[in-house]
């Protein structure tokens, strides 16, 4: 098979790891900076062009679409999908995942546990909002946030009015949650991979920290969940469509607590911590998926 990876940096850890799991296995590896491929719309002929070429003969692309380019990336992912190249993530399902309001939205059909939210464009509503995730201390996030930035903590009603009013001001789109004290500044995150979860660890940010985030100092363990926090995350994953899927939960008193739903999940933080090889995982579903695959990409243009 070949087998492309749509990335933006060929040196990163996931990316490395994707392409040595691939040729491991036997089959080709290409990395595609897809901000430089380029789509042509012809009638019976859609096609995905780099470096002054069309791009033939794949297989199978493996998304790896930053939070900065969805827009771009999904429209190069759904190119490829009109192609009827299998996708491991669709694009309409990468879409859904990056709206975290559409994702609650989603995820509270399903009846899936997650923060009390609330979500607002006035500050008219600040005290309703407050009141109704139980009121201070909360968590406010920007919508367009990722890796724990744009996520603050607000100890007291007044402190949340004033960032709620600043916010409001620029307009800007943010979710007010409840804070769940008794995480203690932890999460975990699932790996899941086509139904079933192929590694999880448990995030701890470091003292005074709210936020979990590797990237802000976090430290991370493997952990063995329980039945309810992987069917959860396995529920969270199909719900939004999500074959390839980081889940991260909050454990909380009324159980597991869906916090982001990621369809770009970082590999070097659960490889090293659980000393799975993920990358291969998400190879081998690749080599189980069938043709019929493909068609549930089309239906979800």
């Amino acid at each position: 098979m070949h087998i492309v990876v749509l990335s933006r940096g060929p040196h990163l850890y996931s990316t490395r790891r994707l392409t040595e799991a691939i040729e491991a296995r036997g089959h080709k590896a290409t990395v595609i900076n897809y901000l430089k491929a380029y789509v042509v719309a012809e009638e019976d002929k859609p096609t995905v062009h780099f470096e002054g070429k069309a791009i033939e003969g794949i297989d199978a692309i493996i998304p790896r679409i930053g939070a900065s380019a969805t827009f771009y990336g999904t429209a190069i992912v759904r190119q490829f999908e009109m192609m009827d190249v299998f996708s491991v993530n669709n694009s309409q399902s990468i879409v859904r995942s990056r709206d975290k309001l559409r994702t609650l939205q989603i995820l509270t059909r399903a009846n899936v546990g997650m923060p009390k939210t609330s979500f607002a464009r006035t500050p008219d509503n600040k005290d309703d909002l407050i009141q109704h995730v139980g009121g201070a201390p909360l968590v406010i996030k920007l919508l367009e946030g990722t890796q724990g930035v744009g996520v603050m903590l607000a100890q007291t009603k007044k402190e949340a009015k004033s960032i709620l009013e600043t916010f409001f001001g620029l307009k800007v789109n943010i979710l007010v949650q409840e804070f769940i004290e008794e995480a203690g500044g932890a999460d975990l995150r699932v790996f899941v991979v086509n139904g079933k979860v192929v590694g999880a660890m448990k995030r701890q940010g470091p003292e005074g920290e709210f936020r979990s985030n590797l990237h802000r100092g976090g430290s991370a363990k493997e952990i063995t969940l329980t039945e309810a926090e992987e069917k959860t995350a396995i529920k969270a994953a199909k719900s939004l469509g999500l074959h390839v899927a980081g889940v991260d939960l909050l454990p909380s008193k009324r159980g597991p607590l869906i916090m982001e739903v990621n369809s770009s999940p970082g590999l070097e933080g659960i490889e090293k911590a659980t000393g799975k090889d993920i990358a291969s995982e998400i190879v081998q579903f690749i080599e189980n998926s069938s043709n019929p695959e493909h068609g549930k990409n089309l239906e979800n243009l």
